[in-house]
């Protein structure tokens, strides 16, 4: 068993969304600080107020933290609470994509703009239009740019239908599909969506919708997206059994079929995951509460390698033996 490695000892940083740029990696992570609130369902004990933003020249080499990247007073329509980000290139301008709730407390996703990967980030004076709930993260292919994006509870998900906010919404029942990610490809500018999200269907191996009540494997959040060997791996979090699961379809838009756990349960509530390739290897960068204690809200990022077996599938890495 590959042994994990912590990259961040003296700041608690969690989600980490990360990109290989210029040669280097970097790593966009939420940030978390002590807000001496009751921890509760819908993440209000997370007091996430900036960005820092960290590079490495290696995997196994020392880490960088280039500061404040982006702070939320710094944003015109910030409410509270800048959750997990994500961070994209193109044309050799960076763009970050944060949720925020807004000053109603509604999530919505952000841009931020620079001419350097580590920042600082200049943010745009208003959400991108139509957005809503948590967890941006943004794929590239052949110059189209995919928004990945949901989360339950906390990240309001269960309050849409059809990309429309719904009077009292929650999970569907039991026997039901489970509520789905969203996907839509951006904009030519990278500042909104270039079209309406769609929902991504995610299948179990009889072809048929994973139910609601199936939380060993329905999306909750934290949504990641790479491809590998021309197949395209939609990896998410499934929240209250806190598993990493991975499914495998044959385009951006699904539909996707379960194929199964990347990270068994961590110490601590939340997991949250990316996957990239850097010098010839595949790494899952994630995150756990070991380091202050098993507290759920104070969370440490770190890194192990991933393997595939020869039909493609990931090994499962046991979260409890890294």
């Amino acid at each position: 068993m590959k042994k994990a490695r912590y990259l961040v000892p003296d700041l608690y940083t969690a989600d980490p969304a990360v990109h290989v740029f210029n040669g280097k990696l970097y790593i966009y992570p939420s940030h978390d600080v002590e807000s001496g609130i009751r921890e509760n369902d819908n993440g209000d004990h997370f007091d996430m107020r900036d960005y820092h933003i960290f590079s490495m020249d290696d995997v196994d080499g020392e880490v960088t933290d280039h500061g404040v990247a982006l702070d939320v007073k710094d944003i015109p329509w910030a409410g509270r609470q800048l959750w997990d980000c994500d961070c994209a290139c193109k044309d050799g301008k960076y763009y970050l994509y944060f949720p925020l709730k807004d000053q109603t407390d509604i999530f919505r996703i952000g841009v931020a703009t620079s001419k350097k990967p580590e920042g600082p980030f200049i943010p745009q004076d208003a959400p991108m239009k139509g957005s809503y709930s948590i967890d941006p993260c943004v794929f590239e292919e052949d110059g189209s740019y995919y928004m990945y994006f949901g989360g339950l509870w906390g990240g309001q998900l269960q309050r849409y239908r059809n990309n429309k906010a719904v009077e009292c919404g929650h999970e569907p029942k039991d026997d039901e599909p489970a509520l789905p990610a969203r996907v839509a490809k951006l904009s030519d500018d990278m500042l909104e969506f270039g079209e309406d999200p769609r929902e991504i269907l995610i299948l179990d191996e009889n072809g048929e919708a994973l139910k609601a009540g199936d939380h060993d494997r329905r999306f909750f959040e934290a949504s990641w997206m790479h491809k590998y060997q021309g197949k395209y791996y939609f990896s998410y979090s499934t929240g209250n059994t806190h598993r990493l699961c991975y499914a495998v379809g044959d385009n951006p838009y699904g539909p996707f079929t379960y194929k199964g756990v990347i990270l068994t349960p961590v110490v601590g509530w939340t997991t949250h995951h990316s996957i990239v390739e850097f010098k010839g290897k595949w790494y899952l960068f994630h995150h756990d509460s070991v380091p202050s204690d098993g507290k759920t809200w104070l969370r440490s990022m770190k890194v192990v390698e991933l393997d595939y077996n020869e039909d493609g599938t990931i090994k499962t890495i046991d979260g409890g033996e890294e």
